[in-house]
């Protein structure tokens, strides 16, 4: 048992490896620049060309905190047009759109020499000197917002454009608005402009008379030694010991960076939401168990008689009612000052919290009462599942030989059931025992939020709502490995239920 127990956990790496790989690529690809979404909102300020500058270089800072100016895996296959260095860029939309620039015209050094160009136009831009300054206190607030607001932002737009006829009228148009503002005695604020503009039209100009696109089909496989999975994987540090980390840890650590909607960690976030939902899978499980089991086992010991019809009734209603509307007839019920209010409607606890004095059997009295509801509706759908399946387990166990011996002896039902049949049935309950681990990561997103617990649901919830993609990843991820310790469970629960499983070699 235990060397199979060992071939399972080294199985457990490359499964893992694949898990991790597949939340990996779910991360990069996802809708969305991650520092637009951690940015989502911080635009404040004047809207000045300074506070842009600003801006521009705090997203650049998390970008690098992020690892994003890093290759994206180990290697890459490419083709011959395509730098090992464009990873660099920093901006996504920008790095998309050299991506397409490249495919169709396939002349890096070029398309290179137009990208510097423009990006000094649109450094030029966003920089405002003292006498700039001067000049536009002189002119009306309007069109200081013209000036400065809308000729920048085209400026900046020409970097996310690789359609040539757009890029020339783009040209065209910054052109003649460092004509047109003239008038307002702005042409020495516009007019260092023009040199760059007419930069940027020639070396557009150069791109598309030396266009080799043919380098686009020569296919080129790169290497890289550090990389956005390797750092999302092991950490900034020392990946053995995780020495050194300055930003992430990574997640064979549990670090699963930061989350889009709270700023904060993930890991804390399912720190706090993650006991909740497991704490009412493990209590819930455990009632469904101790009561499905012994019903089950005593309408297969009854068949056809009225227990065995009743309980079937009963059990299959209650396994086709929904948990929400369970939910709401409970706490209609139960939780109502109309009809009974005996119970909590809402929350883990009272309102003003638990003192932190109390005892732990203190904080037991006052917090049961929140958990009868839910624990109901997590149970009862389980609980007929369960019965069901133990009975039609029992029944097929009841035919065979040993328990026709077992009954000849003339041994009580009690024993015969219980000792010689209960074990042999066991095994497809234990099947079902091996999805709840991964169950337990997700919560329920209904129940959870109808009664107001703090546990994984709303989290994913609100997750996805919000486009949080490192608590997806993150609850992806667990999930996973909740998923391969309940199999390795349940496999070693087989072999304890029924003798005759074993693992070693015969």
């Amino acid at each position: 048992m235990l060397k199979y127990i060992l071939r399972r956990i080294l199985i457990f790496i490359p499964t893992l490896f694949v898990i991790s790989l597949i939340a990996f690529v779910i991360s990069i690809n996802a809708p969305g620049d991650p520092v637009e979404n951690l940015f989502a909102g911080a635009k404040g300020g004047d809207g000045s060309s300074a506070s842009n500058a600003g801006i521009t270089k705090a997203k650049d800072e998390l970008r690098h905190e992020l690892g994003l100016d890093l290759p994206v895996f180990y290697f890459t296959l490419t083709s011959l047009s395509e730098p090992d260095t464009l990873h660099l860029i920093k901006d996504k939309s920008q790095k998309e759109n050299l991506e397409r620039l490249i495919r169709e015209y396939g002349n890096w050094e070029f398309i290179q020499e137009y990208y510097r160009a423009v990006s000094a136009l649109r450094n030029e831009a966003l920089i405002r000197t003292e006498a700039d300054s001067n000049l536009l206190k002189k002119i009306s607030s309007d069109s200081l917002l013209i000036i400065e607001d809308n000729f920048a932002q085209k400026c900046i737009s020409l970097l996310r454009t690789h359609d040539a006829t757009e890029i020339k009228s783009k040209i065209d148009v910054l052109q003649s608005e460092c004509g047109r503002f003239s008038y307002l005695g702005a042409n020495n604020f516009l007019q260092r402009f023009n040199s760059l503009l007419s930069n940027c039209e020639n070396t557009f100009v150069a791109v598309e008379s030396n266009s080799s696109q043919w380098k686009t089909w020569i296919p080129a496989l790169r290497f890289y030694g550090y990389n956005q999975y390797h750092r999302w994987l092991f950490g900034d540090g020392n990946w053995l010991t995780g020495n050194g980390s300055e930003h992430c840890r990574g997640v064979l650590r549990g670090d699963f960076g930061v989350s889009y909607a709270t700023r904060k960690p993930v890991t804390e976030t399912i720190g706090r939401a993650l006991p909740w939902s497991m704490s009412l899978t493990a209590m819930s499980v455990l009632l469904a168990y101790l009561i499905s089991i012994p019903i089950g086992v005593q309408a297969a010991a009854k068949r056809g008689s009225f227990f065995d019809r009743s309980s079937s009734v009963v059990l299959f209603m209650l396994y086709s009612l929904p948990s929400f509307f369970m939910g709401t007839l409970l706490l209609m019920t139960f939780a109502n000052p109309d009809v009974l209010s005996i119970l909590p409607a809402n929350g883990v606890g009272p309102a003003t919290g638990i003192p932190e004095d109390a005892t732990l059997w203190e904080k037991f009295n006052i917090t049961w009462p929140y958990l009868v509801l839910p624990l109901i509706c997590y149970t009862y759908s389980s609980l007929a599942f369960l019965s069901r399946t133990m009975r039609v387990a029992m029944l097929e166990i009841s035919s065979q030989d040993f328990m026709r011996t077992a009954q000849a002896k003339g041994l009580s039902t009690y024993l015969i059931y219980y000792k010689h049949g209960l074990r042999n049935a066991l095994l497809p309950i234990i099947t079902v025992f091996a999805n709840i681990f991964p169950l337990a990561v997700g919560g329920s997103v209904i129940l959870e939020y109808l009664f107001g617990i703090p546990g994984m649901g709303p989290e994913i919830l609100t997750a996805v709502q919000t486009k949080d993609y490192p608590m997806i990843v993150a609850v992806f991820t667990l999930s996973g490995f909740m998923t391969l310790i309940g199999y390795l469970v349940a496999d070693i629960l087989y072999a304890i239920a029924d003798p005759r499983i074993s693992y070693s070699k015969s």
